[in-house]
């Protein structure tokens, strides 16, 4: 933060809650816990305050707490950061900037994991290169899948993964003619709905 600072750097980082910063957000984490209790439903409350720590810290800095009561119990969280409240104010600073974070991790790990792009185990830097690339613009065609084909689907909001195994990864018998592949899905599949939307979206993209 000090460099961060000393630059003209703006940053955003999640806060190791402790007792302190617990108890500067009691009354706001009172408040959700009787609006979860009535509506049976998880409540938060944000508060934004300027902290310091005892010790680490070589000056103040603003902080944005959530307070939040679900599932029975307190959930509170904490971030601190450069920008200002006029730049920002809480429930947009946690709910929009920071939460995106985790979502861009979501999706670089549905690259890693649903698509294998960790498999780096080529010799050459080259070919584990081209393995990142294709793996990549596989990606990128399923992206365009779930927000074309599928945005009127169950699979609107599906991860890469749940695409490959219940869309992609099925059984089906090919007949290849002179003018055209017909691919035959049993009548028993339980995603043929889906599969014929998603062909009819895309179909309708195409210029």
């Amino acid at each position: 933060m000090v460099w961060c600072e000393a630059q003209g750097v703006d940053y955003l980082f999640g806060l190791a809650r402790n007792d302190r910063l617990t108890a500067e957000i009691s009354s706001e984490l009172a408040e959700a816990q009787i609006e979860s209790e009535r509506t049976g439903k998880p409540a938060r409350r944000f508060k934004d305050f300027t902290w310091s720590t005892l010790k680490s810290w070589s000056r103040s800095r603003r902080v944005v707490a959530k307070a939040e009561w679900t599932g029975g119990d307190s959930n509170p969280r904490f971030v601190v950061t450069s920008l200002s409240r006029e730049e920002a104010e809480a429930r947009h600073l946690y709910e929009k900037i920071y939460c995106a974070r985790g979502e861009m991790e979501n999706r670089i790990k549905e690259c890693q994991l649903d698509l294998f792009a960790d498999r780096t185990s080529s010799n050459t830097m080259r070919a584990n290169q081209l393995r990142l690339w294709f793996a990549s613009m596989a990606y990128v065609l399923l992206a365009a899948l779930r927000r074309i084909g599928l945005k009127h689907t169950q699979f609107a909001q599906a991860t890469c993964g749940t695409i490959r195994l219940k869309l992609l990864k099925i059984g089906a018998l090919v007949t290849i003619s002179v003018r055209r592949i017909k691919v035959a899905m049993t009548s028993g599949c339980p995603y043929a709905h889906e599969f014929g939307l998603a062909h009819a979206c895309l179909a309708s993209a195409v210029p």
